[in-house]
């Protein structure tokens, strides 16, 4: 039999020679058996419990580590950003900045932002530079020989802040560049050709009749209403049926329309991440409800898109041909879309033609009715100025309910009313481009490249210095002879140059035939106790709205 303790370490003792029962033998024995057995325990080779919290503990200091990296890169590039942008703007002096904030704490969203714009103008000629926080600088500028410069160039838009939308409209007319924007504008030009847009003349008359026919109640009650809300959803209406031959029925089921519902949704959700600086980061958000929000209507907007292209792709094929659209129904903008082809016969795929019909929404709607509600408001506030555009519709008409394409260009006065209010109240407020190189103003002094340059179009409309008396409601601005005397940058509310807003004819028809038939059955009333206040978002809203009250027009 082997010894006690054999089985802890059986083959020393096979090798230990015999020993005679001496006392303390056996306790010596056991002491150099323990000694053994803790030396083989402490060996590389022997099994050892980890220590449960060291892995975790160097995980989290690697972790750290690279974050502050991160964070001291992101630092680093934003520091030396902010020294480009005070060596790029050091000619320019402009409204002292805070150090942190920049201009932001003088932005009080109170309806007196821009005026206080046109303060600065006035304090400092054709541009000054304002900064949003410590690293972003515009140079804003705000009178017709500096902007001659900038949009006449080729410089692409300023993604800072047009990306907020690009996940909605995608990489569309708008926000595109170089050879892909070039391409694209060439591609849909015959999109806005005369013969295409007459048609449409009709389908806006019909859409702005259903708009008044829902103010009657308003006319009967001398209620006091807010013009933007109905205004939007009749241009709404327009584009959907001109454009892409869609009655949708907007104005009397916007609140079932799970489209339309999407459309105003991604609309406010724009403006509130434009005003909300934190949103301005992609990741906070994205991981806020808003951005929730966001992704979850741009699925729906979307979604609608696709479906809209795929029946009428599916409807061109039945057609055969081009020219059998003219025998079943006019041929509309989605028409010209899918027809286009380049020189190499390629048309636009179905990313981009996708991103062209959501940009034509954005833009041919949202801008169109901030136009609209404010040359009402406009006319409202100027009794006289709208009688005689009245006079003038009712001559033009003689007697009949409906305008044609002829009719367009038989009420000048009633046009340089709509370019008056335009000028006054300029659907997009300002606009936004970054320089790729060094560009030099008419004075000498010199922008670098990579520079954001802001054109305040509301700046130049209201510059003293342009215009005499220019917060004056004054139509007669636009008599040819007057025209002639001022620069063709002065008045810009299509913006102007190779980047021109490719739909201003079909925009400007829009707002024509419904101020026409607006007059030519309401009179417009001003209502004294809701002065707008006047907000720039992606285009000019009021804070609290444009309230106006309407009475049957006497049209004897």
């Amino acid at each position: 039999m082997e010894p006690v303790g054999a089985p802890f370490h059986s083959g020393l003792l096979r090798h230990t020679p015999k020993r005679r029962n001496v006392p303390g033998c056996r306790a010596h024995l056991f002491r150099r058996l323990q000694g053994q057995a803790a030396a083989s325990m402490e060996s590389p080779a022997a099994f050892r419990v980890p220590n449960p919290g060291w892995p975790h503990t160097h995980h989290w200091v690697a972790v750290a580590a690279v974050c502050l990296a991160a964070v001291a890169w992101k630092l680093a590039a934003l520091l030396a950003q902010r020294r480009r942008a005070l060596r790029s703007v050091e000619s320019f002096p402009g409204p002292r900045a805070h150090w942190l904030f920049g201009n932001v704490r003088e932005i009080k969203r109170d309806g007196t932002d821009l005026d206080r714009v046109v303060k600065w103008g006035e304090q400092h000629p054709y541009a000054f530079p304002l900064w949003f926080g410590p690293f972003v600088c515009y140079l804003n500028i705000h009178h017709p020989d500096y902007v001659k410069t900038v949009w006449t160039s080729s410089e692409p838009k300023d993604r800072l802040a047009y990306s907020f939308i690009e996940a909605w409209i995608g990489d569309g007319l708008l926000v595109s560049k170089g050879q892909k924007w070039f391409r694209h504008r060439r591609l849909l030009t015959p999109g806005f050709h005369y013969e295409v847009l007459k048609p449409y003349v009709n389908l806006v008359s019909a859409s702005t009749t259903t708009m008044l026919d829902k103010w009657e109640r308003y006319a009967k009650s001398n209620e006091s209403f807010e013009l933007f809300e109905h205004v939007s959803l009749m241009t709404l209406d327009s584009i959907l049926k001109c454009a892409f031959s869609d009655d949708s029925r907007c104005q009397t089921e916007s609140g079932t329309n799970a489209y339309i519902k999407a459309v105003y949704e991604l609309s406010y959700l724009v403006n509130l991440r434009f005003r909300t600086f934190p949103y301005h980061s992609d990741l906070l958000f994205y991981l806020s409800p808003h951005g929730f929000r966001f992704r979850k209507a741009c699925k729906v907007a979307h979604g609608h898109t696709e479906e809209v292209i795929r029946k009428r792709k599916e409807a061109l094929k039945e057609e055969n041909r081009p020219d059998g659209i003219q025998a079943k129904r006019n041929k509309d903008f989605l028409d010209i879309l899918l027809l286009a082809r380049d020189e190499n016969q390629q048309g636009l795929s179905d990313k981009d033609l996708r991103a062209e019909v959501d940009t034509f929404m954005f833009e041919g709607h949202d801008t169109t009715a901030s136009g609209l509600s404010f040359i009402l408001y406009s006319l409202a506030c100027q009794p006289e100025h709208q009688r005689l555009c009245r006079e003038e519709i009712l001559r033009t008409l003689d007697g009949r309910d409906s305008f044609s394409w002829e009719d367009l260009g038989k009420i000048p006065y009633t046009t340089m009313c709509i370019k008056e209010s335009l000028r006054l109240y300029p659907p997009v407020p300002g606009a936004s481009r970054v320089t790729t190189k060094p560009m030099t103003f008419f004075d000498g002094r010199t922008l670098q490249a990579g520079c954001y340059v802001g054109t305040s179009v509301f700046g130049i409309h209201r510059n003293a210095a342009v215009w005499e008396n220019p917060n004056v409601f004054d139509p007669l601005r636009f008599l040819p002879e007057n025209v002639s005397k001022r620069s063709p940058h002065a008045f810009v509310p299509f913006s102007a140059g190779p980047r021109n807003c490719i739909g201003q004819t079909f925009a400007m028809n829009e707002l024509k035939v419904a101020t026409a038939l607006t007059l030519k059955r309401y009179q417009l009333i001003e209502d004294p106790t809701q002065k707008p206040k006047l907000l720039a978002q992606l285009v000019l809203r009021s804070i609290n709205g444009i309230h106006i009250r309407v009475k049957a027009a006497d049209v004897q």
